[in-house]
């Protein structure tokens, strides 16, 4: 009986990822935006190696994969790291790189200020090609001290029993 897999199979994708991206593919869009910006002049760090040492992963390609998980509602390290690894649109963006959760969370940690102004602008190049409606809501990770107590907390039945 013929094996359906064999261990020593090399890879089950062809050896070019290009022909698994479709055009209109989201990620297409994220590629020439990065690609466009002046990293440096925006403030991210490691734009230019320096000369001692193996040189770290290019901020473009982690911020990629950045804009990649807040688009796809990824926001952990980790997971980041597991679909830098496993899906195919994240092995295209990041050239087949995949960054370990340390080097994701330290690119968020010391870039912060840099990626709010890249995403500023990629908000604005939204709005400027009408990709987002009027009726757009953000919600952050604020946390706020909330007094929940049975005097203080409203549902329904009770809105409708209040005295008017």
């Amino acid at each position: 009986m013929p094996a359906l897999w064999q261990a020593s199979q090399s890879t089950l994708f062809p050896e070019c990822l290009e022909d698994w991206i479709d055009d209109d593919n989201p990620v297409r869009v994220v590629d020439v935006f990065v690609d466009e910006l002046d990293l440096g002049d925006l403030g991210f760090g490691g734009v230019v190696p320096r000369a001692t040492g193996r040189p770290g992963y290019h901020p473009s390609v982690l911020l990629k994969l950045y804009i990649y998980g807040y688009l796809n509602r990824v926001q952990s390290s980790r997971r980041l790291e597991r679909e830098a690894g496993r899906n195919v649109e994240v092995m295209w963006l990041c050239q087949r790189l995949v960054p370990d959760h340390k080097t994701i969370a330290d690119f968020r940690k010391d870039n912060g200020r840099a990626i709010r102004k890249v995403c500023v602008q990629f908000v604005t190049l939204c709005r400027q090609l009408g990709l987002l409606a009027e009726a757009s809501v953000a919600i952050d990770g604020a946390k706020f001290k909330a007094v929940n107590t049975r005097d203080r907390n409203f549902t329904k039945g009770k809105v409708t029993r209040l005295p008017r």
